[in-house]
């Protein structure tokens, strides 16, 4: 239902306080005694890099999961995630001899990303439940089969894109439905970091395998690895997917050897017309994570942990504009923006974690699942291409399978 303008003025006047009457939303969880799980969801970690550990942490925290064994090639990662195994976990340095442990009923996936289709083509076979860490694929044609792979068997599979379970998202995404912010026509994508993304390297040998997000064998570099989580919230605010991307990239800041980009900024269209740009740079963190959605009745900004919504002013006058008298200037508001009141309990990941498990003990589809993880593969695939080639890259029929 959209808003009216009665209420929309009203909403000007008290900011907040008329949001703070909107449904609060925040996934609420699960006792997963009371859905007949007689012990805890035994689940084996693939990769247990500072993600991987990161996850088995919180795994740890969450009622009815219980992580059994961990698998890394790098002994460093290992030791770690066994660290935040149950007692008398497994360790492994082959993901295939872990799948074929038949305790295990449900398996992370947080390799790099060149390493998420095979194993999660292995995975399925072996019968395990699927939490695949985004972006899901690293090729269209591996996004396209995992679809297939999952549809025809009777697995959890779960994407990575934890935001879609976060209050804050799910209250920015109900005030686009009800029309608060007017028609959107625009988002503001950025993802930025003053970093060059390095990890140390004791052996030099072992360059490729710690610090693969700077190698274009191992990954999409910026686009998938961070930016891929903000095209996936446009493509939910949307209810689409992208048409068509343009744009550029390079490696023009931190030239030591890598071969990802170190910046990109992309256009991406929407049906409707509407269009996001998104940008990824390694040389300035201001406002380092940060969505605007811009309506033709106001914008909401969004940060990490913060979303406020600035609505566009009412007023005009007559004026002069580069000496042609008459012009209409936009009398902008000068105040701040009104926060977004949401519910904020957990890390989106456990609302993300949670999820996995109810999905399991009760047969339904993850909110983040195969399909959205296929639609933001192909969009980071095209992005990058858009960037390599300096050509605009259309999305497919065969792709919206």
């Amino acid at each position: 239902m959209k808003t009216t303008d009665k209420s929309r003025r009203k909403f000007i006047a008290t900011g907040a306080l008329a949001l703070s009457g909107l449904t609060a939303f925040g996934y609420q969880g699960i006792s997963l005694s009371d859905l007949g799980q007689t012990g805890p969801i035994r689940i084996g970690l693939i990769g247990s890099g500072s993600r991987g550990q990161g996850l088995a942490s919180l795994l740890s925290k969450i009622q009815g999961f219980e992580l059994i064994a961990c698998c890394d090639i790098i002994p460093e990662n290992l030791q770690g995630g066994m660290k935040l195994a149950a007692k008398g976990a497994r360790s492994y340095t082959d993901y295939k001899k872990l799948l074929q442990d038949k305790d295990i009923q449900a398996v992370i996936i947080a390799t790099p990303l060149y390493l998420h289709y095979p194993m999660a083509v292995d995975a399925i076979a072996a019968g395990k439940h699927i939490y695949m860490e985004k972006t899901m694929a690293y090729t269209i044609p591996q996004a396209l089969d995992l679809v297939k792979r999952v549809e025809r068997s009777n697995l959890v599979f779960q994407v990575g894109h934890q935001y879609r379970y976060y209050s804050m998202y799910l209250k920015v995404k109900e005030i686009l439905s009800q029309g608060w912010i007017g028609k959107v026509s625009h988002y503001e994508c950025q993802y930025n970091r003053n970093s060059d993304w390095r990890k140390p390297v004791s052996d030099p040998k072992m360059e490729r395998a710690i610090n693969w997000r700077m190698y274009k064998e191992y990954c999409g570099g910026v686009l998938s690895e961070l930016s891929a989580h903000e095209i996936d919230i446009v493509n939910w605010m949307e209810d689409s997917h992208p048409l068509k991307v343009a744009g550029f990239g390079g490696i023009d800041y931190w030239k030591d050897g890598r071969e990802t980009f170190d910046n990109i900024r992309l256009v991406y269209e929407y049906p409707g017309g509407v269009k996001a740009s998104v940008t990824s740079i390694l040389s300035n963190e201001y406002k380092g994570y940060s969505i605007r959605i811009l309506g033709s009745k106001g914008t909401i900004e969004i940060l990490r942990d913060q979303a406020y919504i600035y609505p566009e002013a009412t007023k005009k006058t007559l004026g002069t504009v580069d000496g042609v008298t008459g012009a209409t200037i936009e009398v902008l508001p000068g105040g701040k923006g009104q926060p977004i009141v949401f519910e904020k309990q957990l890390d989106p990941t456990s609302y993300a974690l949670q999820d996995f498990a109810e999905c399991i003990l009760k047969g339904k589809k993850p909110a983040s699942n195969v399909n959205n993880g296929r639609d933001v593969a192909i969009a980071v695939h095209m992005g990058n291409q858009a960037a390599e080639t300096e050509k605009t890259q259309y999305w497919k029929d065969e792709y919206s399978v």
